[in-house]
């Protein structure tokens, strides 16, 4: 919750635009007003637009308020797609029925929206042949073209070529 809300005399502006619990407007009013139908209805005046013009205020339970604001800020959490990303390890001399079985679990990541690192992992005497990382990573974005746009282009870190794409957004 990052929202200060200023309650009761914390309000600053003369006139506020005065909202029951419910929502419904009760129309422009005095600060004195508002607070006055705030202490007669046992809740507090809380401002809760105050750029508005005038001030928008609200009889509500403060708590109560914050109660909301919370479970709010809960489901919002909640209802957004957590994007992973995924990762394929390649060697640069796979047989073609592995390097298929490896992109088609990549395609199956990228239609699920998840971002995919795509790694050539070199070992031994492997690292004598660097020419062939760039070649297998070709191979792999090829394949992968018509789900992936390349968000990072393949580069060496240690004894890994690396390239990371992000699925394309399907109309």
């Amino acid at each position: 919750m990052s929202q200060q809300y200023r309650i009761n005399n914390q309000i600053a502006a003369i006139e506020v635009r005065l909202l029951r619990e419910d929502g419904t407007q009760i129309g422009v009013v005095s600060k004195e007003e508002a607070l006055s139908q705030a202490k007669v209805a046992g809740v507090d005046a809380v401002e809760i637009a105050p750029n508005a013009v005038p001030p928008v205020v609200k009889l509500i339970d403060y708590k109560k308020l914050l109660y909301q604001q919370a479970k709010k800020d809960r489901q919002d959490k909640a209802s957004q797609k957590k994007v992973e990303l995924k990762e394929i390890r390649m060697t640069p001399f796979m047989a073609q029925n592995d390097f298929q079985v490896k992109i088609n679990r990549g395609r199956g990541f990228l239609e699920e929206g998840h971002k995919l690192r795509v790694t050539v992992k070199f070992v031994g005497r492997q690292l004598t042949h660097k020419e062939f990382g760039p070649q297998m990573m070709d191979r792999a974005t090829t394949a992968l073209v018509d789900v992936a746009t390349i968000d990072q282009p393949g580069k060496w870190i240690g004894r890994q070529y690396l390239a990371t794409l992000t699925p394309t957004k399907k109309k």
